[in-house]
């Protein structure tokens, strides 16, 4: 529980760190005069990363940034939900893809569902995973007999 605490806090940090070189918006993903992303707010800048033009010149410090969002994210997932208490949000399929395949496919469902793209990044990414791996509906509980039914059975 305490690793677990010290994941969300630290994640948490990371999260809330202001961008010191660029932010987000339309120009995320895309090169600037001062620098690599350092920061992404929304749906549309985190698919901009994870997806940015075979002629942006930061190309692969913006995928290093994806995949780093998402393997964040993704652990802390598993993290608090590794646990009885917590149902997961997403279900990751065996074989889980990789990281890269993640970032890929964000990106294209991003562009198809251009209605969350002002949602916050994270918020987005969850609604993504939840959609491409949801989980196996919980069974029902199974209801114990009847009384009527128990003393028929006699």
């Amino acid at each position: 529980m305490r690793q677990a605490m010290m994941a969300a806090a630290a994640c948490a940090a990371l999260l809330a760190t202001p961008s010191m070189a660029q932010t987000g918006g339309a120009n995320a993903g895309q090169p600037s005069q001062a620098g690599p992303v350092t920061e992404v707010q929304t749906v549309a800048d985190l698919a901009a990363v994870c997806a940015p033009s075979m002629s942006n010149p930061l190309r692969l410090e913006s995928i290093a940034y994806c995949q780093g969002f998402l393997n964040a994210a993704g652990q802390y997932h598993a993290a608090m939900t590794s646990g009885q208490l917590t149902r997961p949000l997403f279900c990751v399929s065996n074989p889980a893809p990789t990281v890269a395949q993640s970032g890929i496919a964000f990106a294209a469902w991003a562009e198809q569902n251009k209605q969350y793209a002002n949602e916050p990044a994270l918020d987005g990414l969850i609604r993504w995973a939840q959609v491409t791996y949801p989980c196996p509906a919980e069974p029902a509980a199974t209801a114990p007999a009847s009384r009527t039914h128990r003393q028929g059975a006699r």
